[in-house]
């Protein structure tokens, strides 16, 4: 079963962790994977916007594909949105099988795929003054792709 949630309030790994596997016989292996906000070229934040049915639907979407594709015995996906400073975790995935292969692969795909596929939109603000909408990426399409 999946944890999906899409939220303001910073996440807390260990607790999450432990929701995952603590006291579950079937979990051999958990991957996880926190993605931090960089301050790079003087970046003061960054602002995530989204549309929370969209949202949602895609995340179910996309976590389902992995349910498909890997034995998992449990997934969280937690995407923070709003304003996030420098530092600040942006993304948590979790998934727990009962061999290590299907979850770090199944981890690999899934921040693959919400990189390229999750609705979120991205707005940069920099301590000198100005912002900007952040723009996809090649080799993020590519990293996706691959799966």
């Amino acid at each position: 079963m999946a944890r999906i949630a899409v939220q303001e309030a910073p996440f807390d790994l260990a607790a999450e962790h432990a929701a995952l596997s603590d006291g579950r016989t079937d979990v051999g292996a958990v991957a996880s994977f926190v993605g931090l906000c960089r301050a790079d070229d003087g970046l003061s934040a960054m602002v995530l916007e989204h549309y929370p049915a969209m949202t949602g639907r895609a995340l179910e979407k996309i976590v389902a594909e992995a349910e498909a594709r890997w034995p998992l015995t449990g997934c969280t996906v937690i995407h923070r949105v709003g304003r996030l400073e420098p530092g600040a975790p942006i993304v948590l995935v979790l998934t727990a099988s009962s061999h290590r292969a299907a979850a770090l692969e199944s981890c690999a795909f899934l921040i693959d795929w919400l990189k390229t596929r999750a609705p979120f939109w991205k707005r940069e603000e920099f301590a000198a003054g100005g912002a900007r909408w952040v723009e996809a990426r090649a080799g993020d399409d590519a990293a996706a792709d691959r799966w």
